[in-house]
């Protein structure tokens, strides 16, 4: 029983009288033969025809019973000895082997096994067994031997309503690996596909018997692995869904963000429309973005994300008002502003570490929140980090070490260790077309998968190659989401028409040992220690640029107190003259003016004049006349 389970029992002698019934012969109606009506019948020659009383099918399903096979084996310490033979007992063991040689049959099978027993004790004479012989092969005939890896479509799933909505969300039921949730987004991906929604024909959804319909299209639906022709559970809305997400621990409720900013609650037990939803006023301003459980005694707590900037803690017993809510303010202040907050995009919780949770944005950062934190400096304290350009698409840890994320976004998948606050990224991977999604394999410790705008499904194995893809698996749309079912045997697929592919793994992909797990964590450390050396190489940096500054002030203050001299002196007091700039512009501009001065004065201007006695004087009479 479920800790929100609630058993009431009833006495017997309240539930009413008991029904009595009876069985007896009467007659309801009778109709008399009329002999004036069969003179009006006409005989009909006999004629052979076919008829099919059953409703007529246009498919039938047919689900086989599983057979299971079980291989048990024998080890033999020493001979095949029956199982009433005690081996240590040499008395017995002699007994038996006496009985044996007395049958004729002995005789025959001793004949027998010498003849094969020579034949390979000749073969070992004549082959040197200490002898390497195949050491100097080329490696190209290796390279025919070497089988690749693979992975084969089990089952695919399609969208029930028409037109084909892209995907959103798959989630994988906690305690039930045959059933996984899939929601389906009526928001276009892009202009294009907005344009061609417009175009297409009135909507409608393939009915099942005895389930809800809704033409509005918001429908989300829980399948069985084994069945695609009809989801065990849909649900209803009348507002379009953004993201749902199972309860880790309790598989019963499913929490969901609308994209009017509402948050509401659906019982995976009955479908259909919602249970409870938070009121208007509760709501986030914009489309809920992110939704993530997180670990509680109740099992009722969640944390919710919106593209306006804000993270609100629900409970699920009572959704009227949140718990707690912060934004995401990339200055730590108490005083947030919604202006300076980046978008939610993703929200992840590991309940391992049952006191943070990860936050990714719009604006590509890492926000890392504390759940003790009472005020929201003390909730984001530990710090946020830039490490994409666009918007972050998916957060997850790896299940085997969980201080290691992996993050995808724009064009990169990057993993990324809590531990190196300065550097975040430790492995990088890079890739043309722009990634969707990722995540990493539930049993290989070192395998994940990443999906791109192209439909390329490609594996990477952190072991065997940090590069390129050990294996890629081509679609012929985009990859939505990706999801590794809880034991890591099937990988859930979303592609952008609306179809879900199950992908069956390679026995190579399904298994890790130990000397696997002791590699990628001596990986992880390496590049931690690497991110941690790179950080305090920084540091060196910054510390040597900031004494460099501090000397180079107290250098030049003790030089200009240094230059101080004794206007006394004449020397220096000249000295001080000629260094001082603004008493260099004036004097020269004194010594300027003065010879100016000089100059006008020496400039002297002659005037010819007549007086009058001279006005009337020819200087040709001057001559002396012959």
């Amino acid at each position: 029983m479920h800790y929100n389970q609630f058993i009431y029992s009833r006495e017997r002698r309240r539930f009413g009288r008991q029904c009595l019934f009876s069985d007896r012969t009467q007659l309801m109606f009778s109709i008399n033969p009329n002999m004036k009506l069969r003179r009006n019948y006409i005989l009909r020659n006999p004629v052979n025809t076919g008829t099919q009383l059953s409703d007529q099918k246009a498919f039938s399903m047919i689900e086989t019973e599983n057979v299971t096979y079980a291989e048990h084996g024998m080890y033999h310490y020493e001979g095949g000895w029956p199982k009433e033979v005690n081996i240590n007992d040499e008395e017995s063991t002699l007994r038996y082997r006496k009985k044996i040689e007395r049958e004729d049959a002995w005789g025959q099978q001793v004949i027998t096994m010498i003849a094969d027993t020579t034949a390979v004790i000749e073969q070992n004479n004549a082959v040197n067994i200490y002898q390497e012989f195949f050491i100097d092969l080329p490696a190209e005939i290796c390279e025919q031997i070497r089988f690749d890896f693979e992975s084969r479509q089990k089952n695919i799933f399609h969208d029930p309503y028409t037109p084909h909505r892209p995907i959103s969300v798959i989630d994988w039921a906690p305690n039930d690996v045959k059933r996984f949730l899939v929601l389906h987004t009526n928001i276009p991906l892009n202009r294009l596909e907005a344009i061609e929604r417009l175009k297409t024909p009135k909507a409608r959804t393939v009915k099942f018997e005895g389930r809800l319909e809704s033409t509005e299209g918001n429908n989300f639906y829980i399948w069985d692995l084994e069945n695609p022709l009809k989801p065990m559970v849909d649900f209803t809305s009348t507002e379009i869904v953004r993201k749902t997400f199972y309860c880790p621990k309790d598989e019963n409720w499913i929490a969901g963000g609308l994209h009017s900013g509402k948050v509401c609650l659906w019982d995976a037990r009955t479908g259909g429309a919602r249970v409870c939803a938070c009121p208007l006023e509760a709501a986030h301003r914009e489309a809920t973005s992110a939704v993530c459980w997180v670990h509680s005694k109740t099992n009722t707590e969640f944390y919710t994300g919106s593209l306006d900037g804000s993270v609100k803690y629900w409970d699920g017993r009572d959704m009227e008002t949140p718990i707690q809510e912060i934004l995401l303010d990339p200055v730590l202040t108490d005083s947030q502003s919604r202006s300076r907050s980046h978008g939610v995009t993703v929200l992840e919780f590991e309940y391992t570490i049952p006191v943070r949770f990860i936050i990714g944005s719009d604006m590509g950062s890492i926000f890392v929140g504390n759940r003790k934190g009472m005020t929201p400096s003390e909730t984001l304290a530990a710090g946020n980090y830039r490490i994409f350009s666009g918007p972050i698409r998916t957060i997850e840890r790896n299940p085997f070490f969980v201080k290691n994320f992996l993050i995808t976004g724009d064009w990169c998948a990057k993993v990324w260790a809590e531990e190196c606050k300065g550097s975040p990224t430790t492995l990088l991977i890079k890739k043309k077309h722009e990634i969707f999604c990722g995540t990493w394999s539930t049993m290989r410790c070192s395998l994940f998968v990443t999906g791109d705008a192209k439909g390329e499904l490609d594996f990477w194995d952190l072991l065997l190659h940090q590069r390129k893809p050990i294996f890629t698996f081509k679609f012929s749309h985009a990859i939505l989401c990706a999801k590794f079912r809880p034991d890591g045997e099937y990988l859930a697929v979303a592609l952008s028409n609306g179809d879900i592919q199950i992908l069956e793994m390679d026995p190579a992909l399904k298994h890790s040992t130990s000397k696997d797990k002791a590699l990628i964590a001596a990986m992880f450390e390496r590049e931690q220690l690497r991110c941690k050396l790179l950080d305090g190489r920084v540091e060196e940096i910054k510390l040597r640029r900031k004494t460099e500054a501090v000397d180079g002030k107290k250098s030049a203050f003790a030089k200009r107190e240094e230059d101080i001299m004794n206007p006394d002196d004449p020397e220096e007091f000249l000295r001080i003259i000629t260094r001082d700039t603004e008493f260099k512009e004036v004097l020269n501009t004194f010594q300027d003016q003065v010879y100016k001065v000089d100059k006008k004065r020496q400039e002297r201007e002659y005037v010819m004049e007549r007086t009058d006695f001279e006005a009337d004087f020819d200087p040709s009479e001057t001559e002396p006349k012959s």
